[in-house]
């Protein structure tokens, strides 16, 4: 938003370092978690809890009040990404416009909201046992830097499938574990929640077996980038319906298929026969996870329909043209697109 010409406010934690006009300090760094006083820290993951009223919430929802209302000036957007734990912000400031956006849960109230898949926006009206729709709810998706992920061409590709997320069942880490089975594969797996205990891999409430399997522990974003860059195919089988899954698009920048599961945002974002395949039973999975699918697909082509669709190069003007809409009712030309960048986020390109 700044190189587009934008003001920005950013009301955060010391650690964050995005470009911005002002970054005001709400919340300690990551490192003082004495702050919250009942959690325990854990060295890669912020503690965080979904409660409005824990004390986190509170303490930096009080915190960006004050702030805010040094600054603000009729017109501004502001702009929240924790839903319903973030509502007294807005509610202090009723004649802002409030936007929530990249909405990947379902304790949604604001006027606009920006969500990441249809198949997410149509799944919370559904919660909500809502059949009208709304004009002002846009989909634009997740952002990425391509400059984070290392492209590698078929021929560079290693013998070895990945599997990246946590170690929960809902993430159907054993769809991939039994499809790599099938094809006699091995199959590098990484994120938190694994406990090894020789080739058994446990998570809180289930298991996973064999010798093909390999896990690697949390990964951080140089690792990530190796490992799916690497790795002939993804896996992304969630059995729950997945907001966006970032994992499978930071696949796609590396030019490495996804193999996804049929529902969900992926029957957006993963278009079948061309950025990967998407599945329906196990063995469907490992059919398409065969030398014989992958190698009709293009990974250059991959990598283009990444870097087209979800580069911040690209989703940057989605959003530009978002808040033109929404300054529209503010400013009284309702009628008035604003500067469009013809960056339509209602348009999937596929090349």
């Amino acid at each position: 938003m700044m190189s587009l010409g934008h003001e920005v406010f950013l009301y955060a934690s010391e650690d964050n370092d995005a470009e911005c006009t002002e970054l005001i300090t709400i919340a300690p760094k990551v490192d003082q978690l004495r702050w919250f006083g009942k959690f325990d820290y854990h060295s890669d993951f912020y503690p965080i809890t979904w409660g409005p009223e824990d004390r986190h919430w509170k303490e930096s929802n009080g915190n960006a009040i004050r702030a805010i209302r040094k600054r603000i000036r009729p017109g501004d957007n502001i702009c929240v990404i924790a839903g319903l734990c973030q509502k007294k912000v807005t509610d202090a400031f009723p004649m802002n416009p409030a936007v929530e956006y990249g909405i990947g849960y379902s304790g949604v109230y604001a006027p606009y909201r920006v969500w990441e898949s249809y198949a997410h926006m149509h799944n919370v009206y559904g919660l909500q046992n809502n059949d009208d729709g709304k004009h002002y709810d846009a989909v634009i998706p997740n952002y990425f830097n391509p400059n984070d992920f290392t492209f590698k061409d078929k021929d560079e590709k290693e013998d070895y499938y990945v599997f990246l997320g946590r170690f929960i069942p809902r993430k159907g880490v054993e769809v991939a574990v039994e499809a790599t089975r099938k094809l006699g594969a091995k199959l590098i797996m990484a994120g938190q929640g694994c406990r090894q205990e020789g080739n058994t891999f446990y998570g809180d409430d289930f298991s996973v077996s064999g010798d093909h399997l390999t896990h690697i522990g949390h990964v951080n974003i140089a690792q990530r980038a190796k490992l799916l860059s690497g790795a002939k195919a993804c896996f992304m089988p969630t059995t729950y319906l997945e907001p966006f899954g970032g994992v499978s698009i930071e696949a796609l920048f590396s030019g490495t298929p996804v193999i996804a599961s049929d529902f969900g945002c992926f029957t957006e974002t993963i278009p079948h026969g061309v950025a990967g395949y998407r599945f329906r039973t196990v063995g469907e999975a490992a059919y398409f996870a065969s030398d014989e699918m992958l190698d009709k697909l293009d990974n250059k082509r991959i990598a283009k329909y990444a870097n087209d669709n979800f580069s911040l190069d690209v989703v940057r003007y989605k959003y530009d043209d978002y808040f033109q809409q929404v300054a529209g009712l503010y400013d009284g030309s309702s009628d008035f697109y604003g500067d469009w960048h013809g960056r339509d986020d209602r348009y999937t390109r596929v090349i």
